[in-house]
Parts: C-alpha cells; structure tokens; sequence
C-alpha cells in the first residue's frame, strides 16, 4: 500500500524560504508523479507543482520562478523548496502521489508565514 508523507512545513517570514519534504512509502515510487497542493480554510485545494516520472516539472502561475519541485528516486522522496514566501501562501501543504487515475495523499503539513 502506497502512503505518502508531509515534513517540514512551520512558520517562516516573509521573503523567507522553506523546503518540504514528502517521503513515499511503497512500491515503484520512480513511476509515481509527484504533485504538491495547498489549501486554505473555505477554498478549494490548489495545485503548486508537479514532477512526472520523466522528470517534466510544471508550476501553477503564483508560484513560478518561486518554487521548485525536486524528486529523489533513490530515497523515495519529493521535495518542494519555496522562496520568497507570501502572507497569503499561509496554508496547508499536500503531497500527492499519483499513478494513472490513482492519488495517494497525505495528512498535509501547515506552513504559515508571518512576521
């Protein structure tokens, strides 16, 4: 069974940077694209950024030049490093792991940026 699992989130300042972590437990992670979400309280999840199989990156608008999405297939894990960070990018952080029309979520980690 495939889980996956947010680290690293916690309260930056703003212009301050922050890398995520998202450790993937199972089998065939190489096959996996790797996708990072975040929520605010009342919105829909929204998609930050996305790494496939093949290494391809895609970034929402907001984010692009800011974020960067790296995958490690030898320790089964995708990382989001941000920088510059927003008041408004306060949110929960979700790691997906996606294989065909199968997501795999975690439990998200809350990243909050304040002075």
């Amino acid at each position: 069974q495939v889980q996956v699992v947010e680290s690293g989130g916690g309260l930056v300042q703003p212009g301050g940077s922050l890398r995520l972590s998202c450790k993937f437990s199972g089998r065939s992670f190489p096959i996996y694209t790797m996708s990072w979400y975040r929520q605010v309280p009342g919105e829909q999840r929204e998609l930050v950024a996305e790494i496939t199989a093949g290494r391809s990156t895609r970034y929402s608008e907001a984010v692009q030049g800011r974020y960067f999405i790296l995958r490690d297939n030898k320790e089964n894990t995708a990382f989001l490093h941000m920088d510059r960070l927003k008041p408004e990018e306060t949110a929960v952080y979700y790691c997906s792991a996606q294989l065909h029309e199968t997501y795999y979520w975690g439990q998200g980690t809350q990243v909050t940026v304040s002075s």
